[in-house]
């Protein structure tokens, strides 16, 4: 009977433990986790800050007693895994102020990522609020409570959507981002633009390239200074990104990837026998360039944890092919989407990409309730396969269409298959011209 362990509840965590069992009813697994709730969605924390969700405890789906019962799989909440013995295959762990020694034949890491705090001076002053379990929900929430003014440093996914929650709080929200646009590494300049439009209408103020250089106060922050100014606050949201918790990794004796998450193959094995390394805290392929990347998202991490909890109990099953990054967010009712490549991205890799951004309508002229939709493509100039694309609008469809364009990047579809795909229609769900189709047909610059 094999026995395999595994570090980290979250979504990697549990869908490795989860698959194991089911590949194997005659397996021993054992799940770990240091805080006290597993199969949790930390992308669900702005939304519990903001009462939108009523409980943090909500942004669970089972309880750690339903997983065990259900799933026959042993569950070890609020336990701390402080060494890994490869050669003893042994994980020593602290739980209730006691140590003991687990043996595993098969380890799975799934410790995920950790947020990013940079050195700047004064981030040790109470009042500097990070993001990183649903356990830390009811601790902001206390420190936000009685705030006016509230900073958040970082205009990613989590520094747009928090912005939001401060709003709906009643907070006076100041963004400052070093860059001079919100979501760098997901949009381009141009699409960006229309977020940063809708953020200042909605009444964030908005710091762009301007980067912070200092937090003061005597024990709690209650100044935010830059290169070009200094704000009164009375609380700080880091949200300037994640990093890969990859401690335990390293301490096993894993490999690192070029991006700093631990190297893997496509089976999630790392580099140390018997050891297997999914979700955020692992490197990815670019299923349309090919390189390693660390692309830190929920459902990859979920079909990860399902390829290393299956090999690890049947050797070499099943494949993760890669991702192309197809994230999805919103400020409001503005949806955000992206996948594949960036037209930035693309240049600086040397692809020489061509781009169309258009504008749209999301149903028949003549329905109502039609929203604005705005999409841009991005394609190889000199074989017209699709790179990536982003989509904004007030309407949820930008996920579906979001959708629509990651399975054609994935799958290595030209402008002209995008134009001629079999895409439904009905006026209440769509213009007769899709909106993907009109973009793909600009971008072919007059050939379709």
């Amino acid at each position: 009977m094999v026995r395999v362990v595994v570090i980290g509840g979250g979504a990697a965590g549990a869908s490795a433990a989860a698959r194991a069992r089911r590949l194997d009813p005659n397996a021993e697994v054992i799940l770990i986790e240091r805080g006290s709730m597993i199969t949790h969605a930390p992308c669900g924390m702005p939304y519990a800050i903001g009462g939108i969700v009523k409980s943090h405890e909500e942004l669970q789906t089972y309880t750690p007693e339903e997983f065990e019962k259900e799933r026959n799989i042993k569950v070890l909440i609020r336990t701390e895994v402080v060494d890994i013995d490869t050669d003893k295959k042994t994980v020593t762990v602290r739980r209730g102020g006691a140590q003991e020694t687990i043996i595993w034949d098969k380890l799975v890491i799934a410790t995920g990522a950790k947020p990013l705090v940079p050195r700047i001076a004064g981030v040790e002053l109470k009042g500097i609020l990070t993001m990183r379990h649903p356990d830390d929900v009811p601790t902001i929430k206390g420190h936000l409570e009685k705030a006016k003014t509230v900073a958040v440093v970082g205009g990613g996914y989590i520094g747009v959507e928090m912005a939001e929650v401060l709003l709906e709080l009643g907070k006076k929200v100041l963004l400052f981002e070093q860059f001079d646009q919100v979501l760098l590494g997901a949009l381009d300049a141009d699409v960006a633009a229309l977020v940063a439009e809708e953020m200042r209408a909605k009444g964030v103020e908005l710091h762009l390239g301007e980067k912070v250089v200092e937090f003061r106060g005597a024990e709690h922050v209650n100044k935010v200074v830059t290169e070009k100014g200094e704000y009164q606050v009375d609380e700080v949201v880091l949200a300037v990104g994640v990093r890969p918790d990859v401690d335990l990794a390293v301490r096993a004796g894993a490999k690192l990837g070029e991006t700093g998450a631990v190297y893997v193959n496509e089976y999630m094995e790392t580099t140390v026998p018997d050891v297997y390394a999914a979700g955020d805290v692992a490197e990815k392929v670019h299923r349309v360039t090919g390189r390693r990347v660390w692309i830190p998202l929920a459902p990859t991490a979920n079909k990860e944890g399902q390829v290393a909890g299956g090999n690890a109990v049947r050797g070499r099953v099943l494949k993760f092919p890669g991702v192309v990054g197809t994230a999805v967010t919103k400020f409001y009712n503005l949806y955000i989407a992206r996948t594949g490549l960036s037209e930035k991205e693309a240049n600086a890799l040397g692809l020489k990409a061509q781009s169309a951004l258009i504008k749209a309508r999301t149903k028949a002229h003549y329905m109502p309730g039609a929203e604005t939709v705005h999409v841009k493509l991005i394609a190889e100039e000199s074989t017209g396969r699709l790179l990536g694309g982003q989509i904004v609008g007030k309407s949820p469809v930008v996920a579906a269409y979001a959708d629509i364009l990651a399975v054609a990047v994935q799958s290595g579809y030209a402008v002209s298959d995008l134009f001629f795909s079999d895409i439904g229609y009905m006026p209440d769900t769509a213009p007769v011209w899709h909106p993907l189709i009109v973009a793909a047909r600009v971008l072919s610059r007059g050939k379709l």
